[in-house]
Order: C-alpha cells, then structure tokens, then sequence
C-alpha cells in the first residue's frame, strides 16, 4: 500500500515538474520574442497646439501673465539676433505638441528649449543642441535645473520666476562666451560655505594652542593640519563664492567666521594649557 501511495506521488510530482518546466519555456520564450520585436514607441506630435503666429514662448501651462510673455518674447528675439543663438519656451501641463515644436521653431545645434512641466519632481526641462555644449557643460544644465526648478524654489518664488531667472542665466552666460557654473550665489549655498568656513577656523585655531612652556601658538602644529582646514576655508568657502558671483561682501562674511571660529577655537581651555596650583606643602 505504502508502495503503491508513493509510485502514485511520484508520478504526480513528475507531472507537475514537467507542465512547470513547458510553463517556465513558453514564459521565456514570450520574452525574447518581445525583446527582439519591441511594439513601435509612439511619440507625440500635436501640431494643432501650437499657435498659428509665429512666437518665441509657448505658455500652453499658463505660467506666465501676459506682460511676462510679451517681454520675454522680444527679449529672446533680441538675443537671437544679437548672438545667433535660438532660445524658446514651452510650458506644459496636461497637453503637450511633442516633437512638433521642433519643426515650428527650427531648432538646430545652436537652439535651447526650456521646457517647464509642473507634472514632474522639477518644473525644468532643457533640450540642447550640440553646439551649445562647447560654452555650457552639461554639469552646468544640471546644476541649473536643480537650482531654479527645484519643487522649494519654485514653490517660493514661483514658477514665472523659475522660467525668467534660468533663461537669465543662460543669456549671461552665452554672452560671455560660456560659463563652468551657473552664475549666482543663492542663499542655501551661502550658508553651506559659511559652515565650511568656520569649521575650517575652528581647525586651524584648536590645532594652534601652545604645547611648549613659553609657546604663544603652535604654528608647527597649524600647518600640519593646513590641508584640512585649507580646504574648508578655500576649496569649499571661498572657490564656490568667487567662481559664481563678483560681490566682495559673502567673502568678507566667510573670512571673519573663519577668523571668529579661528579665535573660539583656540581660546577653548586645553589640557596641556590648564593652569596648574602650586603644591601646599
């Protein structure tokens, strides 16, 4: 009985092995058919969003008021004209004319398109042409989408001026023949580089406390520890704040919380400087 219980198992088992084992081979099979024989991607194009004048900002989103629009459509014509270099606008929210706006405005190697979608995690898009990467790096694009596009910066300052300040940047910089960073200092930034700069003097003013009798600073000790707090101070204080913006004043603020951080640091009481009571004998 036993035996004849466990022949019947057996042969189950085996059935179930084999329709798992045809199941497993149409399954991959399926797949690569697909792979090899992906359905056709469709992208979209809808020319009868696109208005029927010719114009520099399409504001399908409504982003912008009126006067905005007007403004910025004659300010891109003009830098157009005075650089040759095509910039356009297109703001979207549920509807989009796709790659139907690439024949409306003739983009070409020397075109920009911004496009702002609010549907996604940053309002800010960049179409680029290849042209454009001899003056912008493509770590400038990034650093300018995440800048201005940002889901805070444009919940405080809105995205009309999300849009104007980006094509500002833009214009500044391929007026000046190219630029490494986007130009600018914004705040957040500021205060990151005003940390580094006080943790840089907190560095130099501790590793300067006297360790001798007679000793005023340790400058030995200090320029020991001068790639550390140089770079704070330098690298990450002072180098983001001149290679965006001219103005002498976050400098100035960087250099006396150095200075300040430097002061606290080493006035803090260490153990080789704590003052010692003569013995009662």
């Amino acid at each position: 009985m036993r035996q004849l219980f466990a022949q019947r198992f057996t042969a189950m088992v085996n059935r179930a092995y084999a329709h798992f084992r045809l199941g497993a081979i149409a399954l991959v099979m399926f797949a690569l058919v697909n792979l090899a024989n992906p359905a056709p991607a469709r992208a979209i194009d809808a020319p009868e969003l696109l208005p029927t004048q010719m114009t520099n900002v399409i504001d399908l989103g409504r982003f912008l008021d009126d006067f905005q629009e007007a403004e910025l459509d004659k300010d891109l014509a003009k830098f157009e004209q005075k650089t040759g270099w095509k910039l356009r606008v297109l703001t979207q929210v549920d509807q989009t004319p796709g790659r139907a706006v690439k024949d409306f405005w003739e983009l070409n190697d020397r075109s920009i398109l911004l496009v702002a979608d609010s549907r996604g995690r940053n309002l800010l898009n960049f179409n680029v042409g290849d042209g454009v990467y001899n003056l912008l790096s493509r770590g400038f694009w990034i650093e300018l989408q995440s800048r201005y596009g940002n889901q805070f910066y444009v919940r405080e300052e809105g995205q009309d001026r999300s849009i104007l300040s980006s094509i500002a940047a833009i214009e500044s910089c391929l007026a000046n023949d190219g630029c490494k960073v986007v130009p600018g200092l914004p705040k957040e930034q500021w205060i990151l580089t005003l940390i580094t700069s006080v943790m840089g003097g907190f560095i130099f003013g501790y590793a300067g406390h006297p360790r001798h009798e007679g000793e005023v600073f340790a400058w030995r000790w200090a320029l020991v520890m001068t790639p550390l707090w140089g770079m704070l101070l330098i690298a990450f204080g002072i180098g983001p704040v001149v290679s965006r913006t001219g103005d002498l004043l976050p400098i100035v603020r960087n250099v006396a919380g150095f200075v300040g951080a430097a002061i606290v640091a080493y006035l803090i009481p260490s153990p080789k400087r704590a003052p010692t009571l003569p013995d009662n004998q």
